[in-house]
């Protein structure tokens, strides 16, 4: 993994080039000021301080210069990400009033996802900070959280199947001196049926299982996290075209965003007791795949019909729900790559967010704000629960017609969650389809520091 805490250090008065951040709507004022040579040269480069544009100024000794970028009116992570890959290797000096601002672009513009590269990218620059300088640690542990998510969704399913997402949870677990156990075989046959049964199809040393772990002083309150973690998913027998099973390498994205939320929660010692359930499988096909039209029955007791076999999300989620709300916890999120009803209707940046209690939702949605990290809350419209039902069983996974189908897929996970406990489903991509500043194409965290802003302000000043 990228080293971080290399590129963003406290500044000890080492030799720097100063880096100024300028708003477009204060170049004007800014150009009015400026010797007839450096004039020259913002007209000569085209710079009006637009984000992204960067214009390099000499300065009065061999090799000495610094550098203006840029940035949006309003700062944020992403002001230093559009100039990153534009600076020459170096160190740099941030010359602003709010230095972090753009410190967690600046690190993930310098992730790179090569472990399959012969030669990886170097690292091209480091920045020195004289303020905020005790905020570089939690931001540094965001863009490394942000990168596990990366990593995770970017590996082939061949090297990223169920065991080695369970050995991804220990190696979490284990820098925390967390519990971690996993259930599988029997054990997972009789107490997480429909795991167990949406995962039977893969081959042994890819067999279903549940990832859990737990830290944190019983005495705290009490959470759970569950990410959905389908290594690959074909579409089982209602078996997928191959144009979209070319991304199915991302389907366990919530359970990355899950075991990335647990490492920040445990790296910054938030006072709760800490619950992470990840149901791991392969949706795959062979002979005793799960069917159509086959009747399930789910840890809570309740019988599912399957409508679709493509629709195997939430049935693994549905188990490891229930086991979450079997110790009562006082809030339960869950996150999951589960529809592509959301995509179509919010687009790959904007997560799909459904929640039970209202106070909650306003807590994810002003966390989302404050980090720049957005979701969108979407209804639990109960009338469209005609739309799963069943006429030989108490649910079915899909039902008809596919309209509303985000919403459908959440009114199912609700049935296996209690109901007096506050639970957020986040529906997330998990990928970026095209490149931004600071966000390659490849695997992304949609909504991971939303939910972690939103626990911190929720637990912190309990």
């Amino acid at each position: 993994m990228t080293d971080f805490a290399s590129l963003l250090l406290p500044d000890r008065g080492d030799a720097a080039h100063s880096l100024v951040p300028l708003a477009a709507d204060g170049f004007d004022a800014w150009l009015k000021d400026q010797p007839v040579q450096v004039r020259t040269l913002a007209d000569a480069a085209r710079f009006r301080a637009k984000p992204g544009e960067l214009l390099i100024l000499p300065g009065r000794k061999d090799g000495e210069w610094s550098a203006i970028f840029g940035a949006a009116k309003a700062p944020g992570p992403w002001d230093l990400a559009a100039v990153t890959q534009k600076l020459p290797a170096g160190t740099y000096r941030i010359e602003d009033d709010s230095p972090l601002s753009g410190g967690l672009g600046w690190l993930l513009a310098h992730h790179r996802f090569d472990r399959y590269r012969a030669k990886p990218d170097p690292i091209p620059a480091r920045i020195l900070l004289s303020k905020d300088v005790a905020a570089i640690g939690p931001t540094v542990a965001l863009a490394e959280a942000v990168a596990l998510v990366r990593d995770l969704v970017d590996t082939p399913a061949a090297d990223m199947g169920p065991a080695e997402l369970a050995d991804a949870a220990e190696t979490i677990a284990k820098a925390h001196g967390a519990e971690f156990r996993v259930t599988k075989g029997d054990a997972l046959d009789q107490g997480y049926p429909m795991i167990a049964a949406v995962g039977r199809a893969a081959v042994r040393d890819r067999a279903p299982r549940l990832i859990e772990i737990e830290w944190g002083d019983p005495k705290h309150p009490r959470i759970a996290i569950v990410g959905k973690g389908v290594c690959f998913d074909s579409g089982g027998l209602d078996l997928k075209p191959s144009s979209a099973m070319l991304l199915m390498k991302k389907d366990m994205g919530g359970a990355a965003h899950a075991l990335a939320l647990a490492g920040l929660v445990m790296g910054a010692r938030l006072p709760v007791r800490l619950h992470v359930l990840i149901p791991a499988v392969e949706n795959a096909v062979a002979g005793d795949a799960f069917r159509p039209g086959d009747i399930l029955r789910s840890r809570k007791g309740l019988s599912v019909e399957i409508g679709n076999t493509d629709a195997e999300g939430r049935l693994v989620l549905g188990d490891a729900l229930t086991r979450a709300g079997e110790d009562r916890p006082e809030l339960i999120l869950d996150f999951a790559t589960l529809t592509g009803a959301a995509r179509v209707a919010l687009g790959p940046d904007l997560p799909a967010l459904f929640v039970n209690d209202d106070a909650l939702a306003a807590d994810i949605a002003a966390a989302g704000a404050a980090v720049s990290d957005p979701t969108w809350r979407l209804p639990l419209w109960a009338d469209y629960a005609e739309l799963i039902k069943s006429s030989t069983a108490d649910i079915n996974n899909a039902g008809e017609g596919g309209m509303a189908g985000a919403i459908t897929a959440a009114l199912f996970l609700q049935r296996f969650t209690p109901d007096a406990t506050p639970w957020a489903h986040f529906d997330t991509f998990a990928w970026r389809p095209s490149p931004k500043p600071g966000r390659p194409k490849g695997g992304d965290a949609l909504g991971l520091r939303a939910a972690f802003a939103m626990l911190k302000a929720k637990f912190v000043t309990q």
